[in-house]
């Protein structure tokens, strides 16, 4: 199932992706449909990474061009790590989210406090 945030809230919208799910096949068609789209990807450590989306497998493997990592701190605001092109194992992804660029270019991440996200625990 697919969560839609209001846009006024949030510049995302969500897609959850499992590692089952991608070799079903299920996910690899809500992937195919972020093809070439600025996309973010919560990784199960905790980690944000937004970048656009060139490919994906059918374990759920997907590649990002003009990625950037963003990390949270509840001091300092948001620090944008320019990674380039990268590749996040699909077994480590929790979250893939469509973003809204329009809304995403509005924000100003140098004033956003957040403590960052809590690994997922099995």
């Amino acid at each position: 199932a697919q969560a839609i945030l209001p846009q006024t809230h949030s510049s995302l919208v969500l897609v959850p992706v499992s590692r089952s799910a991608a070799m079903a096949g299920s996910s690899g068609i809500l992937l195919d449909t972020l093809v070439d789209q600025q996309i973010s990807v919560v990784t199960n450590d905790g980690r944000l990474f937004v970048g656009v989306l060139r490919g994906f497998d059918q374990t759920a493997n997907v590649v990002l061009s003009d990625c950037q990592e963003r990390v949270f701190d509840t001091e300092k605001g948001v620090e944008q790590v320019v990674l380039g092109l990268y590749v996040i194992r699909g077994d480590n992804i929790s979250v893939v989210g469509e973003v809204d660029e329009e809304i995403d270019s509005r924000i100003d991440l140098s004033n956003i406090r957040a403590a960052p996200l809590k690994p997922v625990v099995h």
